[in-house]
């Protein structure tokens, strides 16, 4: 069931599949949308409640400010499972939702029993990083759709370049959807983001780490230093890139399915 409401007097989007009291929250990546998590969500849709939101500036969402910052994703979030009647959820985050769902973390822990930070950090971008993500957003504004041909081959690991060929088309074109003024708005709110270790070490609920040993993007250094803050934390290294919801789909969602039946019980408990 896919459904709009109004935040700041804007439409944000987001679909609704399968019922019952455990629900899993998808946030996806950077130029995406809900529609990466389509397969995974036939998967599960059986077992729990899955909602998948179109962040702001993505998929059928529409731009809220000039900047996305992550707390204000976090707020649209909120108001998401507000109008949902949803105040407990298992949250997962795939890169840029990662850190949104760090954001939520921070402001709103007694919604969650649980949240997964995929291919994603609490760390905020470093002098470097944030250079980078400005040398994007010129080449965004020059060219958009250049921008976007060249950057998404680049989440996949080499060895799967050419098995998923297909899918790196489909992403592309999904990319391609994601206006320039989206596009630069959410590096803005990525730029702007503060370092969240801290709401790492103070988490009362468990945290899964999904890392590519292929991603590219990934500091394996930092994400093992991070997932020593928890009280509850699992790592879980997978043999490939940035994707994996698409390079091992499978295992994501066994053990996205598992994670949420695990939280869920904790939850029952005094934690």
């Amino acid at each position: 069931m896919i459904t709009t409401i109004k935040f700041h007097n804007r439409n944000i989007c987001f679909q609704v599949e399968g019922e019952g009291e455990k629900v899993l929250v998808l946030l996806h990546g950077f130029m995406n949308s809900k529609q990466v998590w389509q397969e995974i969500i036939a998967t599960m849709q059986s077992k729990i409640k899955i909602i998948a939101i179109d962040l702001i500036g993505h998929g059928e969402s529409e731009l809220v400010e000039e900047v996305s910052s992550m707390e204000l994703q976090a707020e649209m979030i909120k108001a998401v499972l507000d109008y949902l009647q949803i105040n407990q959820c298992v949250m997962v985050g795939h890169s840029m939702g990662g850190m949104i769902t760090m954001a939520f973390a921070d402001k709103y822990p007694e919604y969650l029993q649980g949240y997964c930070l995929m291919h994603s950090t609490a760390v905020a971008d470093n002098p470097k990083g944030k250079e980078n993500r400005i040398k994007a957003c010129k080449l965004i504004n020059e060219d958009r759709l250049k921008y976007i041909i060249n950057f998404i081959p680049n989440l996949f690991a080499d060895k799967n370049i050419e098995k998923f060929a297909k899918e790196i088309e489909d992403t592309k074109t999904l990319s391609a959807k994601t206006a320039k003024e989206a596009i630069i708005a959410a590096q803005m709110g990525m730029i702007q983001r503060p370092d969240r270790q801290e709401v790492l070490s103070k988490s009362k609920v468990p945290v899964l780490f999904v890392v590519g040993k292929q991603d590219i993007r990934a500091n394996i250094e930092s994400l093992c230093q991070q997932a020593l803050l928890p009280k509850h934390c699992e790592l879980m290294f997978l043999g490939c890139g940035h994707m994996s919801f698409i390079e091992e789909k499978d295992v994501i969602s066994q053990r996205l399915l598992s994670f949420v039946e695990m939280c869920s019980e904790l939850s029952q408990r005094t934690y």
